[in-house]
């Protein structure tokens, strides 16, 4: 019994190190965070004027970063959607990778 108690105390330890973020990952609250971005972000954008089909904008975001990726209609679409996502809370940056449709 005298071993149990470091031994849970050790992997305790070990649990509350993995849920902490490194460079390259996040913890669960920045997950929750950025999942809660992406869907104000999608609000916006899809009740921005001049955006006709919002669901052909993919939106994903990382520690604040939201990338757009899809395809629109016009430049000014293009820019209202990055200016949308601009102006939500928590957002840090906006990768607007947002592709013109091809004309026929």
């Amino acid at each position: 019994m005298y071993m149990l108690k470091p031994l849970i105390a050790l992997l305790l330890a070990m649990l509350m190190a993995a849920c902490a973020p490194s460079q390259t990952s996040r913890s669960t609250g920045q997950t929750l965070d950025d999942a809660a971005i992406t869907a104000r972000v999608k609000t916006e954008v899809a009740k921005a004027s001049g955006i006709t089909d919002a669901a052909m904008i993919n939106v994903d975001t990382y520690r604040g970063v939201v990338s757009l990726a899809g395809f629109v209609d016009s430049e000014q679409q293009r820019n209202t959607a990055a200016k949308a996502a601009m102006e939500v809370p928590g957002v840090s940056r906006v990768v607007n990778n947002l592709q013109l449709k091809k004309r026929p």
